[in-house]
């Protein structure tokens, strides 16, 4: 890198000899240097998490196949039980739950080129299979796809941040004071290491690691578990009559404002910072309990406000997520910051995960009564 021309220069008071400090980067490239690599990141998000949204915003329509083919009328039968949509569901999320955790143990010794190579070969796979596919099977191999696209690039792009100025932002700035201020999240003698590098970290001191993160999964998960619960158990049984949206077409715009949200709160870290992040997670579960209140008693009159909850739904989901690493960006130490990324991201598959195996039966038992 290059130095300042015409650096200044300074006597010695001893012996008057004349020196020359080390050059420093200007603060202009440094601040532009930050925001290459905060907008490097934000791309790559964007390009993981564009099947993972695609695949979940259509499974209402990837299974038509099966759906169509019984003896079923024209006319829009309203929120029938769908458990095909659910078998979409877990297709798409076991793979990235496998990933996620096996990663913490072993995925850092796979170089990240190979990893994201592979990640974007899933992800073209997953699409030309779900588009040319005239069968459910089909279909489902390239959800499969997806998942393992998303899953192994999530836990790439995060633990790949460890070997970058924390989430792009600038020296000397609020951040640094921020994180400085802070206790260390994790207290444990570690080997001198590549910054970043989790290489060197023993099993014990992986176990304790994980132990001091627990404070931001916990919460995590539960964000994700109550909004997917949202998601997966009420989306289809929040339908209604007097809107001349489609039953499908209703499932859309819920997916739509649920993900707009999720990005609009995901893309706003430099405006709106989170320490605690239980708050977010007592939000949401307030809002999983409205919603399954309106579902049995049906007292929303108006498809309108469900917009709006949903939107705000996708708001506290993104805000949890984005502030939970940023936190642990900011406390944990540089050996031990690849490994807090990596298992880290199995909060959100865990509370998904969670949330499929009770809200699915759920949903079939709700649409029973009705």
């Amino acid at each position: 890198m290059g130095g300042c021309a015409g650096s200044r220069r300074r006597l010695s008071d001893s012996e008057g000899e004349e020196t020359v400090p080390e050059p420093r980067l200007p603060l202009l490239d440094h601040q532009g240097a930050h925001w290459k690599n905060a907008v490097g990141f934000w791309l790559l998000g964007l390009c993981n998490n564009f099947s993972y949204v695609v695949m979940l915003s259509a499974a209402h329509d990837i299974l038509s196949h099966e759906r169509t083919s019984g003896n079923q009328s024209h006319v829009d039968p309203g929120p029938a039980p769908i458990p095909h949509n659910s078998s979409s569901r877990f297709d798409y999320i076991l793979p990235t739950l496998v990933i996620k955790l096996l990663a913490p143990l072993g995925l850092h010794l796979l170089p990240y080129s190979p990893r994201v190579l592979v990640s974007g070969i899933c992800a073209a796979g997953s699409f030309v299979l779900v588009a040319f596919s005239h069968s459910v099977g089909t279909s489902l191999c390239g959800v499969v796809l997806a998942s393992i696209s998303s899953g192994l690039g999530e836990v790439t792009f995060l633990s790949l941040t460890a070997f970058y100025p924390r989430w792009g932002f600038a020296p000397g700035g609020e951040e640094e004071v921020e994180s400085s201020a802070r206790q260390p999240l994790i207290r444990t003698e570690a080997p001198e290491s590549k910054p970043g590098s989790s290489s060197s970290l023993s099993l014990r001191e992986r176990w304790t690691v994980f132990k001091g993160l627990l404070w931001y999964i916990v919460p995590l998960v539960v964000v994700y578990f109550a909004e997917y619960f949202i998601n997966q158990g009420l989306f289809e049984l929040l339908f209604f009559r007097n809107t001349s949206l489609s039953h499908a077409q209703q499932y859309r715009w819920y997916q739509m404002l649920y993900q707009a949200g999720v990005f609009a709160s995901r893309s706003s870290l430099r405006c709106c910072h989170i320490r605690f992040t239980w708050a977010l997670a007592l939000l949401q579960c307030l809002n999983l309990a409205f919603l399954l209140a309106d579902v049995w008693f049906g007292f929303l009159p108006s498809i309108y406000f469900i917009f709006l909850i949903i939107l705000y739904e996708g708001l506290l989901g993104g805000a949890a997520y984005v502030n939970t690493f940023h936190n642990i960006a900011l406390e944990t130490s540089d050996e031990h910051r690849e490994f807090a990324m990596a298992a880290t991201c199995i909060s959100d598959t865990l509370g998904i995960s969670l949330s499929g195996l009770l809200a699915l039966p759920l949903h079939d038992f709700l649409c029973q009564l009705s």
